[in-house]
């Protein structure tokens, strides 16, 4: 059993939605971020960065939505969400993983927290970070349009589970991902798996639902 700490629409997104596609049994902890609750001792003492999500393992806390996800997938290989570590597309399947994470979503935070980083600055970083978010969006599109209609081809795999956490995520920027047209089909794809349907529900989620 799993203890997944999360906030709708967080970065727990794809933990989330990994513990779905695995069925993995584990239950759900809201952190109440606008009460300021990821701050608290008793969080902290789980997750020191105070952040989410963080996901009991064994009785034992981790964090970092990541590396939980590639933890996830190496307890619950059946799931066949991941190339093994034997695999021809093992390289490209960490390739995305680590281009999402150290990229993509690193960009969104300067877009969503430009003051955390420069507050003198925080409209110039703002901008620097949407032009990269979008300049994402073409690569992956372009990928797509070549190699589809999966990251991986023809496989589904844990990394379009991830770029469908951080396509929401632009839901409202000027130009959100389902701008590109190849991006916009993995979005309807996706959405219609029922390990989304099911996270929207449990975590209240009904825009871009």
């Amino acid at each position: 059993m799993y203890t997944l700490y999360y906030s709708p629409g967080s970065a727990n997104m794809l933990v989330h939605l990994i513990l779905l596609e695995c069925g993995a049994p584990y239950t759900l902890e809201r952190v109440d971020l606008d009460a300021g609750q990821q701050r608290s001792a008793a969080y902290l003492a789980l997750n020191p960065n105070g952040v989410v999500p963080t996901l009991v393992i064994d009785g034992v806390p981790h964090g970092e939505a990541a590396a939980l996800a590639t933890l996830l997938l190496e307890r619950h290989p059946d799931a066949a969400l991941a190339p093994a570590a034997d695999d021809p597309q093992r390289a490209d399947y960490l390739q995305w993983m680590f281009y999402l994470a150290n990229s993509q979503q690193s960009l969104f935070r300067q877009w969503f927290y430009p003051g955390d980083h420069l507050p003198a600055a925080a409209d110039s970083i703002k901008e620097a970070a949407r032009i990269g978010i979008e300049a994402g969006w073409s690569r992956i599109n372009a990928h797509l349009a070549t190699h589809g209609p999966y990251l991986l081809g023809n496989r589904f795999s844990a990394v379009d589970l991830y770029v469908l956490m951080l396509m929401r995520w632009s839901r409202n920027m000027p130009r959100p991902a389902t701008s590109w047209p190849h991006l916009a089909e993995l979005a309807a794809r996706l959405k219609a798996r029922a390990s989304w349907k099911q996270l929207c529900a449990a975590e209240g989620l009904v825009e871009w639902a």
